[in-house]
């Protein structure tokens, strides 16, 4: 069965109903394509949660690696910088930051981390990269996912379409 890069199974078009349907019935052809259905579209679901977080985080990383190589630039001038940080939501106070050689970085679940400001560069360069490469990857699975909802909700018509049509030659057929 074809698939994505990332292994998500391609849905496969139903051009001929009919000989499709040699191989099952029509119920259990329908339930089939509404179950993948489903599957794409919680598949969706979870990649678009993915994207969000992506979205949210890349500034996040951007902002804090220009930070670093401000610091990284202070450090070679060997001036001190005077800021404003936020102790509050509403309360901020001035700080005067000496050149330093070390920053200390959250990576999450109440961890932070000193690195140099070298490797701290080195670290978000590599983590920015990676949440981009994501991103793009998400944002490609959400465009397959699309089409292959479509597809199956297509599948979905047609087989449907195709029964009714049957049903009614069908009853025609006993009529005369």
């Amino acid at each position: 069965m074809e698939a994505n890069p990332r292994g998500i199974p391609k849905s496969p078009f139903v051009d001929n109903v009919e000989e499709y349907l040699k191989t099952d019935t029509v119920e259990a052809t329908l339930r089939k394509f509404t179950e993948a259905a489903s599957k794409y579209k919680f598949m969706e679901n979870s990649k678009l949660q993915q994207r969000s977080g992506l979205e949210q985080k890349i500034p996040e990383i951007k902002k804090t690696l220009a930070m670093v190589e401000y610091l990284t630039e202070q450090r070679k001038s060997n001036s001190p910088t005077k800021t404003l940080f936020e102790v509050n939501d509403t309360l901020y106070a001035h700080a005067v930051i000496p050149p330093t050689k070390a920053v200390n970085l959250w990576l999450g679940a109440n961890v932070m981390l000193e690195y140099t400001l070298e490797e701290a560069q080195e670290l978000l360069s590599s983590k920015l990269e990676i949440a981009e490469k994501n991103l793009e990857e998400a944002s490609e699975d959400l465009e397959f996912l699309r089409d292959q909802i479509t597809t199956m909700e297509v599948n979905t018509a047609r087989v449907y379409n195709w029964d009714v049509k049957q049903r009614r030659i069908a009853k025609s057929a006993t009529k005369e």
